[in-house]
């Protein structure tokens, strides 16, 4: 029986892949609802993120920002040339978006600059343990996991939510009405970079991640990218929690305990 996956219909329709893809990208869009739609982006659409929270935010962001192209480089060598057709759609891919990213990074500086956070701030500013996690776990996964789930957790899951959140944000203009008129290019460019991707890079990496896998891959094996998924959204969840919860004091960063904690703790 031959279980090799040749995407026949559009990039971007979830009907083209697998029955098992079609049913994890379901499976996991509750967890990825929770990311587009969470506090942190909802007061940027509105216009009414606190500086505060905009400083955590792109400080907290910037260690996944400026390692994804560690993250794809990990991932690259992975493969071998000519072992597969999967394997050398995914060495293109790669490649490719290599450059791509060091670019993104360079944009994310200058949209910091413009929100009064500087590149010290990023470079060498604190980050909050939980805030952490994510880079941290993207670099474990492209490090120790298959080619399949690691490119699940980086290039499918946080390329591809990150291209939602942007879309939300830039559905309005009162974020970028919060900077004087000579920022908000430098500003936007980020986000609107991102929103008007009508990506395909996170498509084009489930088609990848569905070539390597096959039509009939085992259930241990779905499992495991559904999983890796799953955490990079959940991890993204807690970095944006974060960005709401703390307090900034010069340079330092304090954790914030929520009112109805601090009455718990007296209680105690």
């Amino acid at each position: 029986m031959n279980d090799e996956f040749v995407r026949v219909g559009a990039l971007t329709d979830v009907n083209s892949y697998p029955i098992w893809a079609q049913q994890m990208v379901h499976d996991c869009s509750e967890a990825k609802r929770r990311v587009v739609q969470h506090e942190v982006f909802q007061m940027m659409r509105e216009g009414r993120i606190e500086h505060r929270v905009a400083r955590n935010f792109l400080v907290f962001g910037w260690p996944v920002i400026e390692q994804f192209p560690q993250y794809m480089a990990l991932n690259l060598r992975k493969i071998q040339y000519g072992r597969n057709q999967g394997q050398d759609m995914a060495r293109k891919y790669l490649i490719h978006n290599i450059r791509v990213e060091q670019n993104h990074a360079d944009l994310w500086v200058a949209w910091a600059a413009a929100s009064g956070v500087g590149r010290e701030d990023l470079l060498y500013g604190p980050v909050h343990p939980e805030a952490h996690a994510l880079s941290h776990w993207c670099w474990y996964t492209c490090e120790r996991d298959t080619l399949p789930a690691s490119m699940a957790a980086t290039n499918y899951a946080i390329e591809g939510v990150t291209g939602e959140w942007c879309l939300e944000v830039c559905s309005s203009d009162a974020y970028e009405n919060m900077f004087e008129p000579s920022e908000r290019k430098k500003a936007m460019k980020w986000l609107k970079v991102h929103a008007q991707y009508d990506d395909t890079h996170p498509w084009e990496a489930l088609e990848i991640i569905c070539t390597l896998m096959g039509e009939n891959p085992t259930a241990r094996g779905v499992a495991l990218l559904q999983s890796s998924i799953r955490k990079s959204y959940e991890y993204l969840r807690m970095s944006l929690d974060h960005s709401l919860l703390m307090e900034t004091t010069g340079s330092r960063h304090v954790f914030s305990v929520p009112p109805i904690q601090q009455l718990e703790l007296k209680r105690a």
